[in-house]
């Protein structure tokens, strides 16, 4: 990751890569060798294995990484094995500023997280707790929300309230 300057070199612009599963850091690497700036935002997720701490840099944005290019080179980056889509920011500007505070926010060392944000309708899977490992569909998004889990086959529901941090997306 390169240092947080607001600015863009002359007839480079952002590029947002939609990665292949996973292929975040492959692209990021692969873009630097290839000379151009790429924007790969890390926070620190850690573990418990087997009574270990284990330490992981994880994208704040799964699935995607942020290049400044030329835009004639949009067509190398869509031909590389790692990219699903390439997509360019309506306004240039005000992208890289988004960009720029989170960068400056890391190089600040303060810890981000990503968030999720839940809609009513997301079907997610619950990730800690009793109910660890079931699926449910989200009702409500507040503070807390509620997590609808359904008998489909008899056309029945019931709700629970669930934390966010205890679900993620399917």
């Amino acid at each position: 990751m390169h240092s947080p300057d607001q600015g863009t070199a002359a007839g480079t612009e952002w590029r947002v890569a939609h990665t292949m599963a996973r292929c975040e850091k492959k692209l990021a690497d692969w873009a630097a060798q290839q000379g151009w700036r790429a924007e790969l935002p890390l926070y620190s997720s850690v573990k418990r294995y087997r009574g270990k701490k284990v330490e992981f840099l994880k994208p704040i944005f799964p699935g995607y990484v942020f290049l400044l290019i030329d835009p004639a080179d949009s067509r190398l980056v869509v031909q590389s094995k790692h990219v699903a889509r390439l997509l360019t920011p309506p306004d240039q500007a005000e992208f890289a500023a988004q960009l720029h505070s989170i960068l400056v926010a890391i190089q600040a060392g303060l810890q981000l997280v990503p968030v999720v944000q839940f809609k009513p309708g997301a079907r997610v899977q619950i990730t800690s707790g009793p109910l660890q490992g079931f699926e449910g569909t989200v009702e409500r998004s507040t503070d807390h929300f509620e997590v609808i889990l359904r008998l489909d086959f008899i056309g029945q529901a019931a709700s629970v309230r669930i934390e966010p941090h205890e679900v993620e997306l399917l």
